[in-house]
């Protein structure tokens, strides 16, 4: 089994590409081992020590490394973690498990919602992703137009992702849905 690796704009931030699914119907983003439970990779990388966070995307793991941790150093044990898990033939997340709902808008909200929700998954997302990253739909906030986004995986705490979020991601859903006033980063 071959693993590729990808620097991301975040240097904490490295992305593992096994060259096959990974967890391809739900991104999911673990920020602690404890979070992790669903996730027997997760749980196994997060167990190696020297990692602050795991995202399993379609077809990456994008693994976010602690502060005291140099990659030269950690980066072999990562991938002889990911290859023996895929040898195993054990599940990236535990059947069974899925995360929480989310709020449900009506009328009007609802439209804006579903339209910010296409241009994250048609524009936003594909390139996010080609980062080690992932955007996610937070919440409307229709009485003041604010949209509320959570930044995961490299993308969470990289250094451009202000820059992205305000600049990029606003000004592209201020244009094509006039309601939406400002973006800011979900906590």
């Amino acid at each position: 089994m071959f693993i590729e690796t990808q620097d991301t704009p975040n240097p904490a931030t490295l992305k593992f590409m096994p060259g096959r699914e990974v967890s391809p119907v739900q991104m999911h983003d673990f920020r602690d081992a404890e979070a992790a439970h669903i996730s027997p990779l997760a749980q196994a990388l997060f167990a190696n020590g020297g990692v602050d966070g795991v995202f399993l995307g379609p077809d990456f793991i994008a693994i976010t490394k602690a502060d005291d941790q140099q990659w030269p150093h950690l980066k072999p044990a990562l991938l002889g973690v990911i290859m023996d898990h895929f040898q195993s033939g054990a599940p990236v997340i535990a059947s069974g498990t899925q995360d929480g709902g989310e709020e449900a808008y009506e009328g009007e909200a609802a439209e804006i919602v579903a339209q910010i929700k296409d241009l994250l998954d048609t524009r936003v997302r594909p390139a996010v992703a080609r980062d080690g990253g992932d955007i996610v739909f937070q919440r409307f906030e229709a009485d003041s137009g604010l949209v509320y986004l959570h930044m995961r995986g490299a993308c969470a705490g990289c250094p451009s992702s202000t820059m992205t979020l305000k600049h990029g991601i606003e000004n592209l859903l201020k244009h094509y849905i006039p309601e939406i006033t400002a973006v800011e980063q979900a906590l």
